[in-house]
């Protein structure tokens, strides 16, 4: 969990008062031990002159044992913990003191200089003062210059510690007022209009720059929703424009649809009121009567030809709505294109039409079965070769090809004839769009084709790449029964 705002400015203050106090604690409890140290020299040399001179004085008129005597008298006076005489040569010529103390005067002294020498084990100061007949050694205690100086350092420590205290506190409250507070504020606004609120509100109060900031976050919020409420006006907009274009949509699927009718109505009209009107004229003519008995024949052969060919239209219409016995799943069927194809070929090459017709075939071995039977394949190929027929016009060449791709086999059957008409490109494959003259197609064929194809979910199209003539081009998927399921 990160700490807050608050906490880390007052770390941060903390640190910065430490840094700041504890020097100076430290330089000032320095410079105090020092000050008290050289205050304790310049007493303790003051202190020894004084001793030194008394005991000149004392000693030009009294006997050695006067001397200890007013030497002893010393002791303890102003922190004196030893005294030593010492004569012109600087050995020692009388000495008291406390026991542990005496012996560390010194056993024969410099007469011609004055030395203050601290003696740290002791916390005491050794002096040193020369007089007229010699010299005089004194040792001082420094315990209660310690002891003097050791409340102003703690009286130091915690002046600096209320202080820091103080600074802190006026810090936490400063921050909590000026900064905490009104960001917490802006925070709770913002959250607001996170969660739907309609409007900014700016906090009062703060510094200048956290009124800014909430002015500034104020009016991105105003225009945030302004450009919330442009985008669902957009919306809107792209809705009622999508439920338009849906409605235009169905008007034109239903006026294609009905349009597709009309062709188809107009093409069924067309393809049977011809041998419909034949047969009316004939019936007519033989309910006249006076006809020979061959006239009669011929017009009854007549009128079945009539007949047979609006069975045929009426079949191939029904094989357009309904394609075949199509099987009861996509890729049931296992069909040999190979095998439809040469059937197919053998069918046609006796007529009339292929006298002239140069036909080539490109059929490898190994075809994968496909998802058609091998009715509807020659049913396909029937179709694409007899029209491939019909566009060369008595002669040219066919070219019918076969090669295995993606799992199925695509089938292409191309022709050098004068290709297809740019009118009628774009409907080749719906019902009654023929290029043939009247009575030799229905146009049903290509849509016939399409039916079969798409049924098993194959493709078939009109190569527009294609320059030379007419090339069509059918995918058919592969059958997906395998041959054991089947009994083969």
């Amino acid at each position: 969990m990160r700490a807050g705002l608050r906490l880390q400015i007052l770390l941060l203050l903390g640190g910065l008062f430490l840094l700041a106090f504890v020097p100076l604690f430290l330089a000032v409890s320095t410079y105090a031990s020092f000050t008290l140290r050289q205050v304790r020299e310049t007493h303790a040399q003051a202190l020894g002159r004084a001793v030194a001179g008394h005991v000149s004085e004392a000693r030009a008129h009294r006997s050695p044992e006067q001397l200890l005597s007013l030497l002893g008298a010393e002791i303890g006076a102003q922190g004196v913990a030893a005294l030593g005489v010492y004569g012109a040569d600087g050995l020692p010529v009388a000495r008291a003191g406390e026991p542990q103390i005496i012996d560390l005067l010194p056993a024969q002294v410099s007469t011609g200089r004055e030395l203050v020498v601290e003696l740290e084990k002791q916390r005491a100061l050794e002096v040193v003062v020369p007089s007229a007949d010699g010299a005089v050694a004194a040792i001082l205690r420094t315990d209660d210059s310690a002891a003097r100086a050791a409340p102003l350092v703690r009286l130091l420590g915690l002046y600096s510690s209320l202080v820091g205290l103080v600074l802190l506190v006026a810090a936490y409250f400063a921050l909590t007022r000026l900064i905490v507070r009104p960001l917490d504020d802006l925070a709770r606004a913002a959250e607001r209009v996170a969660t739907g609120a309609r409007r900014f509100s700016v906090p009062e109060g703060g510094a200048r720059e956290l009124a800014e900031l909430g002015r500034n976050l104020h009016t991105m919020t105003e225009h945030l929703i302004r450009e919330e409420e442009a985008l669902r006006a957009k919306v809107d907009e792209v809705e009622r424009a999508t439920v338009s274009l849906k409605q235009a949509q169905d008007r034109l699927i239903r006026s294609e649809r009905l349009a597709s009718v009309g062709r188809l109505a107009a093409g069924l009209a067309h393809e049977v009121g011809n041998p419909i009107a034949a047969l009316l004229g004939l019936e007519d003519l033989l309910l006249e009567g006076g006809l020979s008995a061959l006239e009669q024949h011929d017009f009854l052969q007549r009128m079945r030809k009539e007949t047979e060919r609006i069975n045929r239209i009426l079949r191939d219409l029904l094989q357009f709505a309904r394609p075949g016995e199509a099987p009861p799943m996509v890729g049931e069927a296992r069909g040999d294109v190979a095998a439809a194809i040469t059937d197919t070929v053998a069918l046609i090459a006796p007529q009339k039409a292929m006298r002239d017709v140069e036909l080539e075939l490109s059929i490898p071995e190994g075809l994968p079965s496909v998802a058609l039977s091998d009715e509807q394949l020659v049913q396909l190929v029937l179709n694409l070769l007899l029209n491939a027929v019909d566009a060369l016009a008595g002669g040219g060449r066919v070219w019918v090809a076969a090669r295995p791709q993606a799992g199925g086999v695509r089938l292409t059957v191309e022709d050098n004839g004068p290709g297809v008409a740019l009118a009628v490109r774009d409907r080749l494959f719906e019902p009654f769009v023929t290029t043939k003259e009247i009575g030799k197609g229905t146009g049903l064929g290509l849509a016939v084709c399409r039916g079969l194809v798409e049924a098993v979910g194959g493709s078939i199209a009109l190569d527009f790449g294609f320059s030379g003539g007419a090339r069509f081009v059918v995918q058919l998927p592969g059958s997906s029964r395998p041959a054991s399921e089947r009994g083969e």
